[in-house]
């Protein structure tokens, strides 16, 4: 057996019946992102993705998150993440998390939270765990 006892605390067992890792810590809930990018009309596959993330966080009683991947502007549509949002809804895909909902963890566009990121990589640098490139 590969698995056992995997909630509240997990423990893994190789073939051979082996502990290989024990945490009597119980496992956090599952939080599952979805991150289109604004630049059109939500796809075949990008709806498949949101279902399938969907049904997997509904199924481990976990979070879905819509967190809009806007970084690139240059190919940002105006408009198309409200209309990703709404086509979601329409399909009834509701994110617990996203833009329009809003949520502990926001901000749910990437472009809001450079700041977030700029804070990590200062603490990185500061602690000597990380360098800047020079090209």
């Amino acid at each position: 057996m590969f698995l056992r006892n995997v909630r509240p605390g997990l423990v893994l067992v190789s073939v051979v019946g082996r502990r290989l890792f024990s945490s009597a810590a119980p496992i956090p809930p599952v939080r599952v992102r979805f991150a289109p990018s604004p630049t059109g009309q939500l796809h075949l596959g990008g709806f498949r993705t949101a279902l399938y993330n969907y049904l997997y966080a509904r199924s481990q009683g976990g979070t879905f998150i819509l967190r809009i991947e806007d970084t690139d502007q240059a190919r940002m549509v105006p408009g198309a993440a409200e209309k990703l949002e709404e086509m979601l809804g329409w399909l009834g895909i509701v994110a617990d998390e996203s833009p329009s909902r809003g949520g502990e963890f926001g901000p749910y566009r990437q472009s809001e939270r450079l700041q977030l990121y700029q804070e990590s990589v200062d603490v990185l640098l500061a602690k000597g765990e990380a360098y800047r490139f020079v090209k």
